[in-house]
């Protein structure tokens, strides 16, 4: 048999840019054609209209809007190369996720998702019915067989394949990162290979959309499993590599393993790139922050200026009267250091202009923390009035941590559009400062060494109202990513008021979260779309 040039198409999509998409795809085609004419070409999972699509997939110009894009590609792209090419497409009044191979001007195999995920941030069967037949499709004399992402995580779509005659299989994915998600993909498709005996390529989109982040990392396995081409994770690309069928078992090669990352820097590539696509798709001028000198603002600006450049990016430090003069300092610092424009606003008059409406209102009662969410408030008029007048887009600052158990002020720090440590645990954070800083001088070192403090009252430390955050976060992981209930959390030898105390919090705040700017996902349950609990509810605490 021959040989077979292969282009993983590892391509940044936008969700409902049917036109944009489709412009890309032609684009990719082309160049192919030149380097290598009669290669086949993979590009990902819906990639004319980007995934996921949502409740756009419901609106009846979708069907349209497909036909249309299909129309361009077939009539624009070269004539000898082939495409497998994803997209939404209605068969009988149904609607399935389709892998389509394109070929000389026509659409000459289609294959239909059989395993719809239905899980954490997926919801597939809201729109899509499974198909239940393989497809094996000669490209070049070589019978490839097609698959859908989740396909691949299931043992009957392969199987099928193999069954069906082909010599190579082929898995295009809308699949998003998870810390450690490579690992698992790397694990899954060796063990597909070997059942299968069948060589796969794996391509899967990149880019950022909303919460979720495409890590890209499209990969290749022998039929032993053996990962033996592998593209970087996070940059859109065109890698190319050659399956050789003229020995007794086909070989692919052509494009090195990309080296592995550590987790850290995977971590801080996804929050880079999350933040990035949603500035830029949603096309804001640039971002607003508020810079207090603690570490959860220090990190969001790193991020923010590595995302964005530093032109793009305005730190506000809205100082009160518990505002230490090495909050001060650092925020000065840290500005300077990274060449992000810098303001001092102090939000003393603010305040006392409310106090002063609320004078009649709070006669007779103590100081509590009503004034200390005010404070908070206060900030968010500032910075959300800038955001109006400037066209930036406000980042919040909050952490996982903090997300969880309601360490947070509505309407104060959690006014903004996007908080770039939502899905961050505050242990976590402590870490990626770390890192960023052995990358160039950026934060701070007295930012990561002093006890974090909202500085909301004299004196105060975040471990004044909450456990150490080594423990709260293990708590907090066991109980959100894991599932736990508040006897199995105990059970690993935590205190029981402990627990209970922080489970409670994490279940009365859901009423928070919901008001909650959306942030990039990167645990495998983040609070967002893969963790939806009812705000009423009898149900137990911590069960």
């Amino acid at each position: 048999m021959p040989s077979l040039n292969i282009l993983m198409a590892q391509m940044n999509t936008l969700v409902g840019d049917f036109d944009g998409n489709t412009d890309g795809v032609i684009e990719i085609l082309n160049a192919a054609e030149r380097r290598h004419p009669g290669a086949l070409v993979l590009f990902p999972e819906l990639t004319l209209s980007g995934y996921p699509p949502e409740d756009l997939l419901l609106r009846p110009s979708v069907d349209r809007r497909v036909d249309q894009a299909l129309t361009r590609i077939l009539t624009a792209m070269p004539g000898s190369v082939y495409a497998v090419v994803g997209y939404p497409r209605r068969y009988a009044g149904k609607l399935y996720n389709v892998a389509g191979v394109l070929h000389r001007g026509k659409v000459i195999a289609e294959y239909r998702k059989q395993a719809l995920p239905n899980y954490q941030v997926f919801d597939e069967k809201r729109y899509f019915n499974p198909g239940a037949e393989p497809c094996v499709v000669d490209i070049g004399g070589i019978p490839v067989g097609l698959s859908i992402c989740e396909d691949i995580w299931e043992e009957g779509p392969t199987q099928q394949a193999a069954a069906a005659g082909a010599r190579l299989l082929v898995n295009i994915n809308s699949s998003p990162y998870h810390r450690g998600k490579r690992e698992e993909r790397w694990q899954l498709l060796a063990g597909r290979a070997r059942q299968s005996r069948l060589p796969i390529v794996y391509v899967n989109q990149v880019g950022g959309q909303d919460e979720l982040v495409f890590d890209g990392g499209s990969f290749a396995v022998d039929a032993a499993g053996r990962v033996i081409a592998a593209a970087p994770n996070f940059e859109e690309g065109n890698y190319w590599l050659q399956a050789d069928f003229s020995g007794a078992a086909p070989a692919l090669g052509g494009l090195p393993v990309s080296p592995p990352q550590a987790e850290i820097a995977a971590t801080w590539q996804a929050l880079v790139l999350g933040v990035r696509d949603y500035v830029n798709k949603n096309r804001f001028r640039g971002v607003v922050l508020g810079l207090s000198g603690g570490i959860d603002s220090a990190l969001t600006l790193a991020v923010a200026v590595e995302a964005l450049g530093a032109g793009r990016v305005e730190a506000v430090m809205m100082p009160f009267r518990y505002t230490s003069q090495m909050s001060v300092e650092d925020a000065a610092q840290q500005s300077l250091l990274l060449g992000v424009a810098h303001k001092v606003i102090s939000i003393e008059p603010i305040y006392e202009a409310f106090m002063a409406g609320l004078a009649q209102e709070f006669a007779g009662t103590a100081v509590d923390a009503t004034e200390e969410n005010l404070q908070a408030r206060c900030r968010g008029v500032l910075l959300m009035s800038i955001s109006n007048k400037k066209g930036l887009l406000v980042l919040t600052t909050g952490n996982k941590s903090e997300m969880a158990v309601g360490y947070s002020t509505l309407y104060g720090d959690m006014a903004g559009g996007f908080d770039v440590l939502k899905d961050v645990p505050k242990t976590l954070v402590f870490e990626l400062c770390r890192y960023r800083n052995s990358l160039g001088p950026c934060i701070p070192q007295r930012v990561i060494d002093r006890p974090p403090s909202a500085e909301l009252a004299p004196d105060q430390k975040d471990e004044d109202s909450l456990p150490p955050y080594e423990l709260l976060d293990r708590i907090l992981e066991l109980y959100v990513e894991q599932d736990y209930s508040a006897e199995d959390i105990i059970a690993t030898g935590m205190d029981r008021e402990q627990v209970q105390r922080v489970l409670r919090l994490v279940d009365v705040n859901e009423y928070k979260r919901r008001q909650a700017p959306i942030g990039v996902r990167i645990t495998r349950r983040g609070f967002g779309r893969d963790r939806r609990y009812p705000i009423t509810s009898g149900w137990r605490i911590g069960d």
